[in-house]
């Protein structure tokens, strides 16, 4: 009556190509958590408040934020979206970032993107991973034991965020993204 389930011998539950099991190996190397997250976060952190500073109130917080970041999944995809696909790759450690100007309106051009790493349903962030290097935009990865998205929205003021993408803007947060990726390239290309 009952219906035996057929085992499947000996395959794997989930079969993965070269292709993915590189860019599993990428996203890892990429991958910012323990002491290495805590000083990106404290780094930025100073940069944000620097820059804040110096902005001497004449934008309420909110917007200065808003100017600065794309805050979540759908403005990060929708920002990401409107900028031209990159002819090449332009993540290397060689090129200024901030020199790209690759964008319909000028005026939006994501720098990188932080991504949480803790996201659930993993099916919220799987586009951006193609998306942004399409875009010639890299991915910082976020992990902390489950914390990810907690410890990106501290960086904005809110509760969680799942990404940020910086917008090229030539302030201090974009040199300071600008030093990280270049170490993260030099420390890749060892």
């Amino acid at each position: 009556m009952g219906r035996r389930k057929r085992k499947s011998g000996n395959l794997p539950d989930s079969v993965t190509t070269p292709q993915q099991q590189q860019q599993q190996q990428q996203q890892q190397q990429q991958c910012y958590e323990g002491d290495r997250l805590v000083g990106l976060l404290k780094s930025l952190d100073r940069e944000i408040e620097t820059a804040k500073r110096s902005n001497n109130g004449v934008l309420p917080e909110k917007i200065w934020i808003k100017r600065q970041f794309s805050i979540g999944i759908n403005d990060v995809t929708r920002t990401l979206e409107r900028m031209k696909p990159s002819a090449r790759e332009k993540n290397s450690a060689n090129e200024s970032v901030l020199d790209y100007g690759n964008c319909k309106d000028s005026s939006v051009y994501l720098q990188a993107v932080l991504l949480a790493g803790d996201c659930n349903p993993r099916g919220l962030t799987k586009h951006i991973l193609s998306l942004a290097p399409s875009r010639g935009v890299p991915l910082i990865f976020v992990r902390d034991k489950k914390a990810g998205s907690l410890r990106l929205g501290e960086l904005v003021k809110l509760k969680t965020a799942i990404a940020i993408g910086v917008k090229a803007k030539g302030s201090g947060i974009n040199r300071l993204i600008e030093e990280i990726l270049y170490e993260r390239g030099s420390v890749e290309a060892t």
